[in-house]
């Protein structure tokens, strides 16, 4: 399998152009993967929520609590619908013509682009000033409840902390789109100066040298194939049944009382008289 594309500029010099296609398939394949590994697992996992008989306790110690949980503010999830539309509408224009679908697709993929990178932004100062933003975050404090988890998946009964507001999968999961999402929308940016649009003026001279723009296309492209992988298994644990009480709450913004008790430790994520965050 080849990795890079090389071609040559005017010089006769060898340059790096972009990644190979190939691993367009391969990111299909592994996203594929992960979907038939992860279900043949949840088949024996022991999972995490709470037994029946000790969220009873805990719903009785908590009648105060409201039946519908605020979980996601009307704007985060206003910013989350729209991202996702911009995302799909970029994967398509960017990989279908690469398929053999032949279509005008450069002008859809930069509005698309601009889109994203409008919606980044505005998440970015939204979560900054008005939500929690440390919430949604991974670090060395969750080593514990990382351990605690593993033991629980494997069946054992321990004390460890259980997930405040956000589990530590769709952490470690917002990591990885911030990482990716960051290199695809700035590479994105650069890479506009060489195509016709109504803001500015095309430059395909730009001042960067042929290295520089081989390796914004290739860190472009290499982007572009991750967020492949990372969106099937988004959309796939969206839609399974175990987890379409979260992905309710993106629609509705609230998830059950219920729930909130099987699932949640209610030190780390209280929501007594809390307003509701991303």
């Amino acid at each position: 399998m080849n990795f890079l594309t090389w071609g040559r500029n005017p010089w006769g010099q060898d340059v790096l152009q972009h990644i190979s296609w190939d691993l367009l398939w391969a990111s299909l394949f592994a996203g594929l993967m992960f979907l038939v590994a992860h279900a043949s697992y949840m088949v024996l996992s022991a999972h995490r929520k709470r037994s029946q008989a000790e969220t009873d306790a805990l719903e009785a110690a908590n009648k105060d609590l409201p039946q519908h949980i605020p979980r996601h503010s009307f704007m985060a999830r206003m910013f989350h619908w729209v991202m996702a539309a911009s995302m799909f509408v970029l994967l398509f224009t960017a990989f279908l013509p690469i398929v053999g679908f032949q279509f005008a697709w450069v002008e859809w993929h930069w509005i698309a682009g601009l889109v994203l990178t409008g919606s980044i932004i505005y998440h970015i100062v939204h979560a900054t000033f008005w939500l929690d933003f440390w919430s949604i975050w991974v670090g060395p404090k969750d080593i514990p409840e990382f351990k605690a988890e593993m033991l629980r998946e494997l069946g054992h009964e321990v004390e460890g902390p259980k997930p405040g507001k956000y589990p530590l999968g769709n952490r470690l999961y917002h990591l990885a789109i911030v990482v990716v999402g960051f290199a695809v929308t700035i590479t994105g940016i650069v890479m506009m100066q060489r195509i016709r649009t109504p803001l500015f003026e095309r430059n395909p001279y730009a001042t960067m040298s042929d290295v520089a723009w081989g390796w914004t296309y290739i860190l472009h492209g290499l982007s572009g194939v991750g967020l492949i992988g990372l969106v099937i298994a988004h959309v796939y644990f969206a839609v399974r049944p175990d987890k379409w009480w979260i992905t309710k709450s993106m629609i509705f913004g609230w998830i059950p009382r219920r729930l909130y008790l099987e699932h949640h430790d209610l030190k780390r994520w209280s929501v007594k008289g809390e307003k509701t965050k991303a």
